[in-house]
């Protein structure tokens, strides 16, 4: 756990990554590792992955890397890049998007889910608040919402994104958060029970993990229920499933700030 705490850290800190910029061939070393779980660093690449996927029966959620922008010249380009990304999608694939990355703009999120389907992923829990609210505003016709299992407060979450017809991706937690679940049965178990408790809202799920044991689980309990996983994560995984009869979709994140996620993969490996 400390280790992955550590790599958590490391994968927030811009002093690591300019560190690591100024080593001579460390950033190619990494970009070979990184290659394995990021599209590229445009968009032709994002949708060159997203074709071959539906080739394969397989859907995609295409995100450009980013968050944490506050300056509205940066959030207008990068609504421009979702929209332009938008409209030339494969057939099935939808967009995902941080809401940080907008600076958690309403309009620029309705603006994008006006020409795709948007996946709003889960943040930091201090912005839970402001992302759902946002989501909630637009409502679920166009916009996926995103809940962490292991944040106590994710069952108040769900009962109200369910009640307003909000589909809901459910993720066992991105984030190292002081007050979440421990990394394991608990919050497998808060995983488990989240799922059912938002099939029995009505609400549309999406299981997004790698986890088979838990799948394996919950999928008997859920026969409506996608799976969602990670380009470069168990792809032999992504083939089981579709042949079992699911519908898959695979995050395709792109971009040039991919240095970081590449960090949260690595940490994830230490206790996923």
């Amino acid at each position: 756990m400390l280790a992955r705490r550590a790599l958590f850290s490391l994968a927030a800190s811009e002093a690591f990554e300019w560190a690591v910029d100024r080593v001579p061939g460390a950033r190619e070393r990494a970009w070979r590792s990184a290659r394995r779980y990021v599209a590229g660093e445009g968009p032709d690449d994002a949708l060159q992955v997203a074709r071959a996927l539906r080739a394969r029966g397989l859907l995609a959620s295409v995100d450009l890397f980013g968050e944490r922008v506050t300056n509205p010249a940066v959030v207008r380009s990068v609504a421009d890049a979702y929209v332009a990304l938008g409209v030339r999608l494969p057939e099935g694939a939808c967009l995902s998007l941080d809401l940080s990355h907008v600076a958690f703009d309403t309009g620029v999120l309705r603006r994008i889910a006006a020409v795709a389907r948007v996946q709003v992923g889960a943040e930091e829990a201090a912005v839970t608040d402001r992302v759902l609210d946002a989501v909630l505003a637009v409502g679920g016709e166009r916009v996926d919402a995103t809940l962490q299992a292991n944040l106590p407060r994710s069952a108040a979450d769900a009962a109200r994104l369910a009640a307003a017809g909000v589909p809901v991706r459910l993720v066992k937690g991105a984030y190292v958060e002081r007050g979440a679940l421990p990394w394991g049965p608990e919050t497998d178990a808060a995983y488990a029970r989240l799922a059912l408790e938002l099939r029995d809202a009505g609400a549309e799920v999406r299981l997004a993990t790698h986890d088979e044991a838990l799948l394996r689980r919950v999928l008997p309990k859920l026969p409506g229920a996608d799976c969602e996983l990670l380009l470069g994560v168990r792809p032999e995984l992504a083939g089981q499933l579709r042949a079992s009869g699911r519908r898959v979709r695979v995050y395709v994140p792109y971009g040039p700030n991919w240095f970081r996620y590449l960090m949260r993969r690595r940490a994830e490996t230490r206790g996923a």
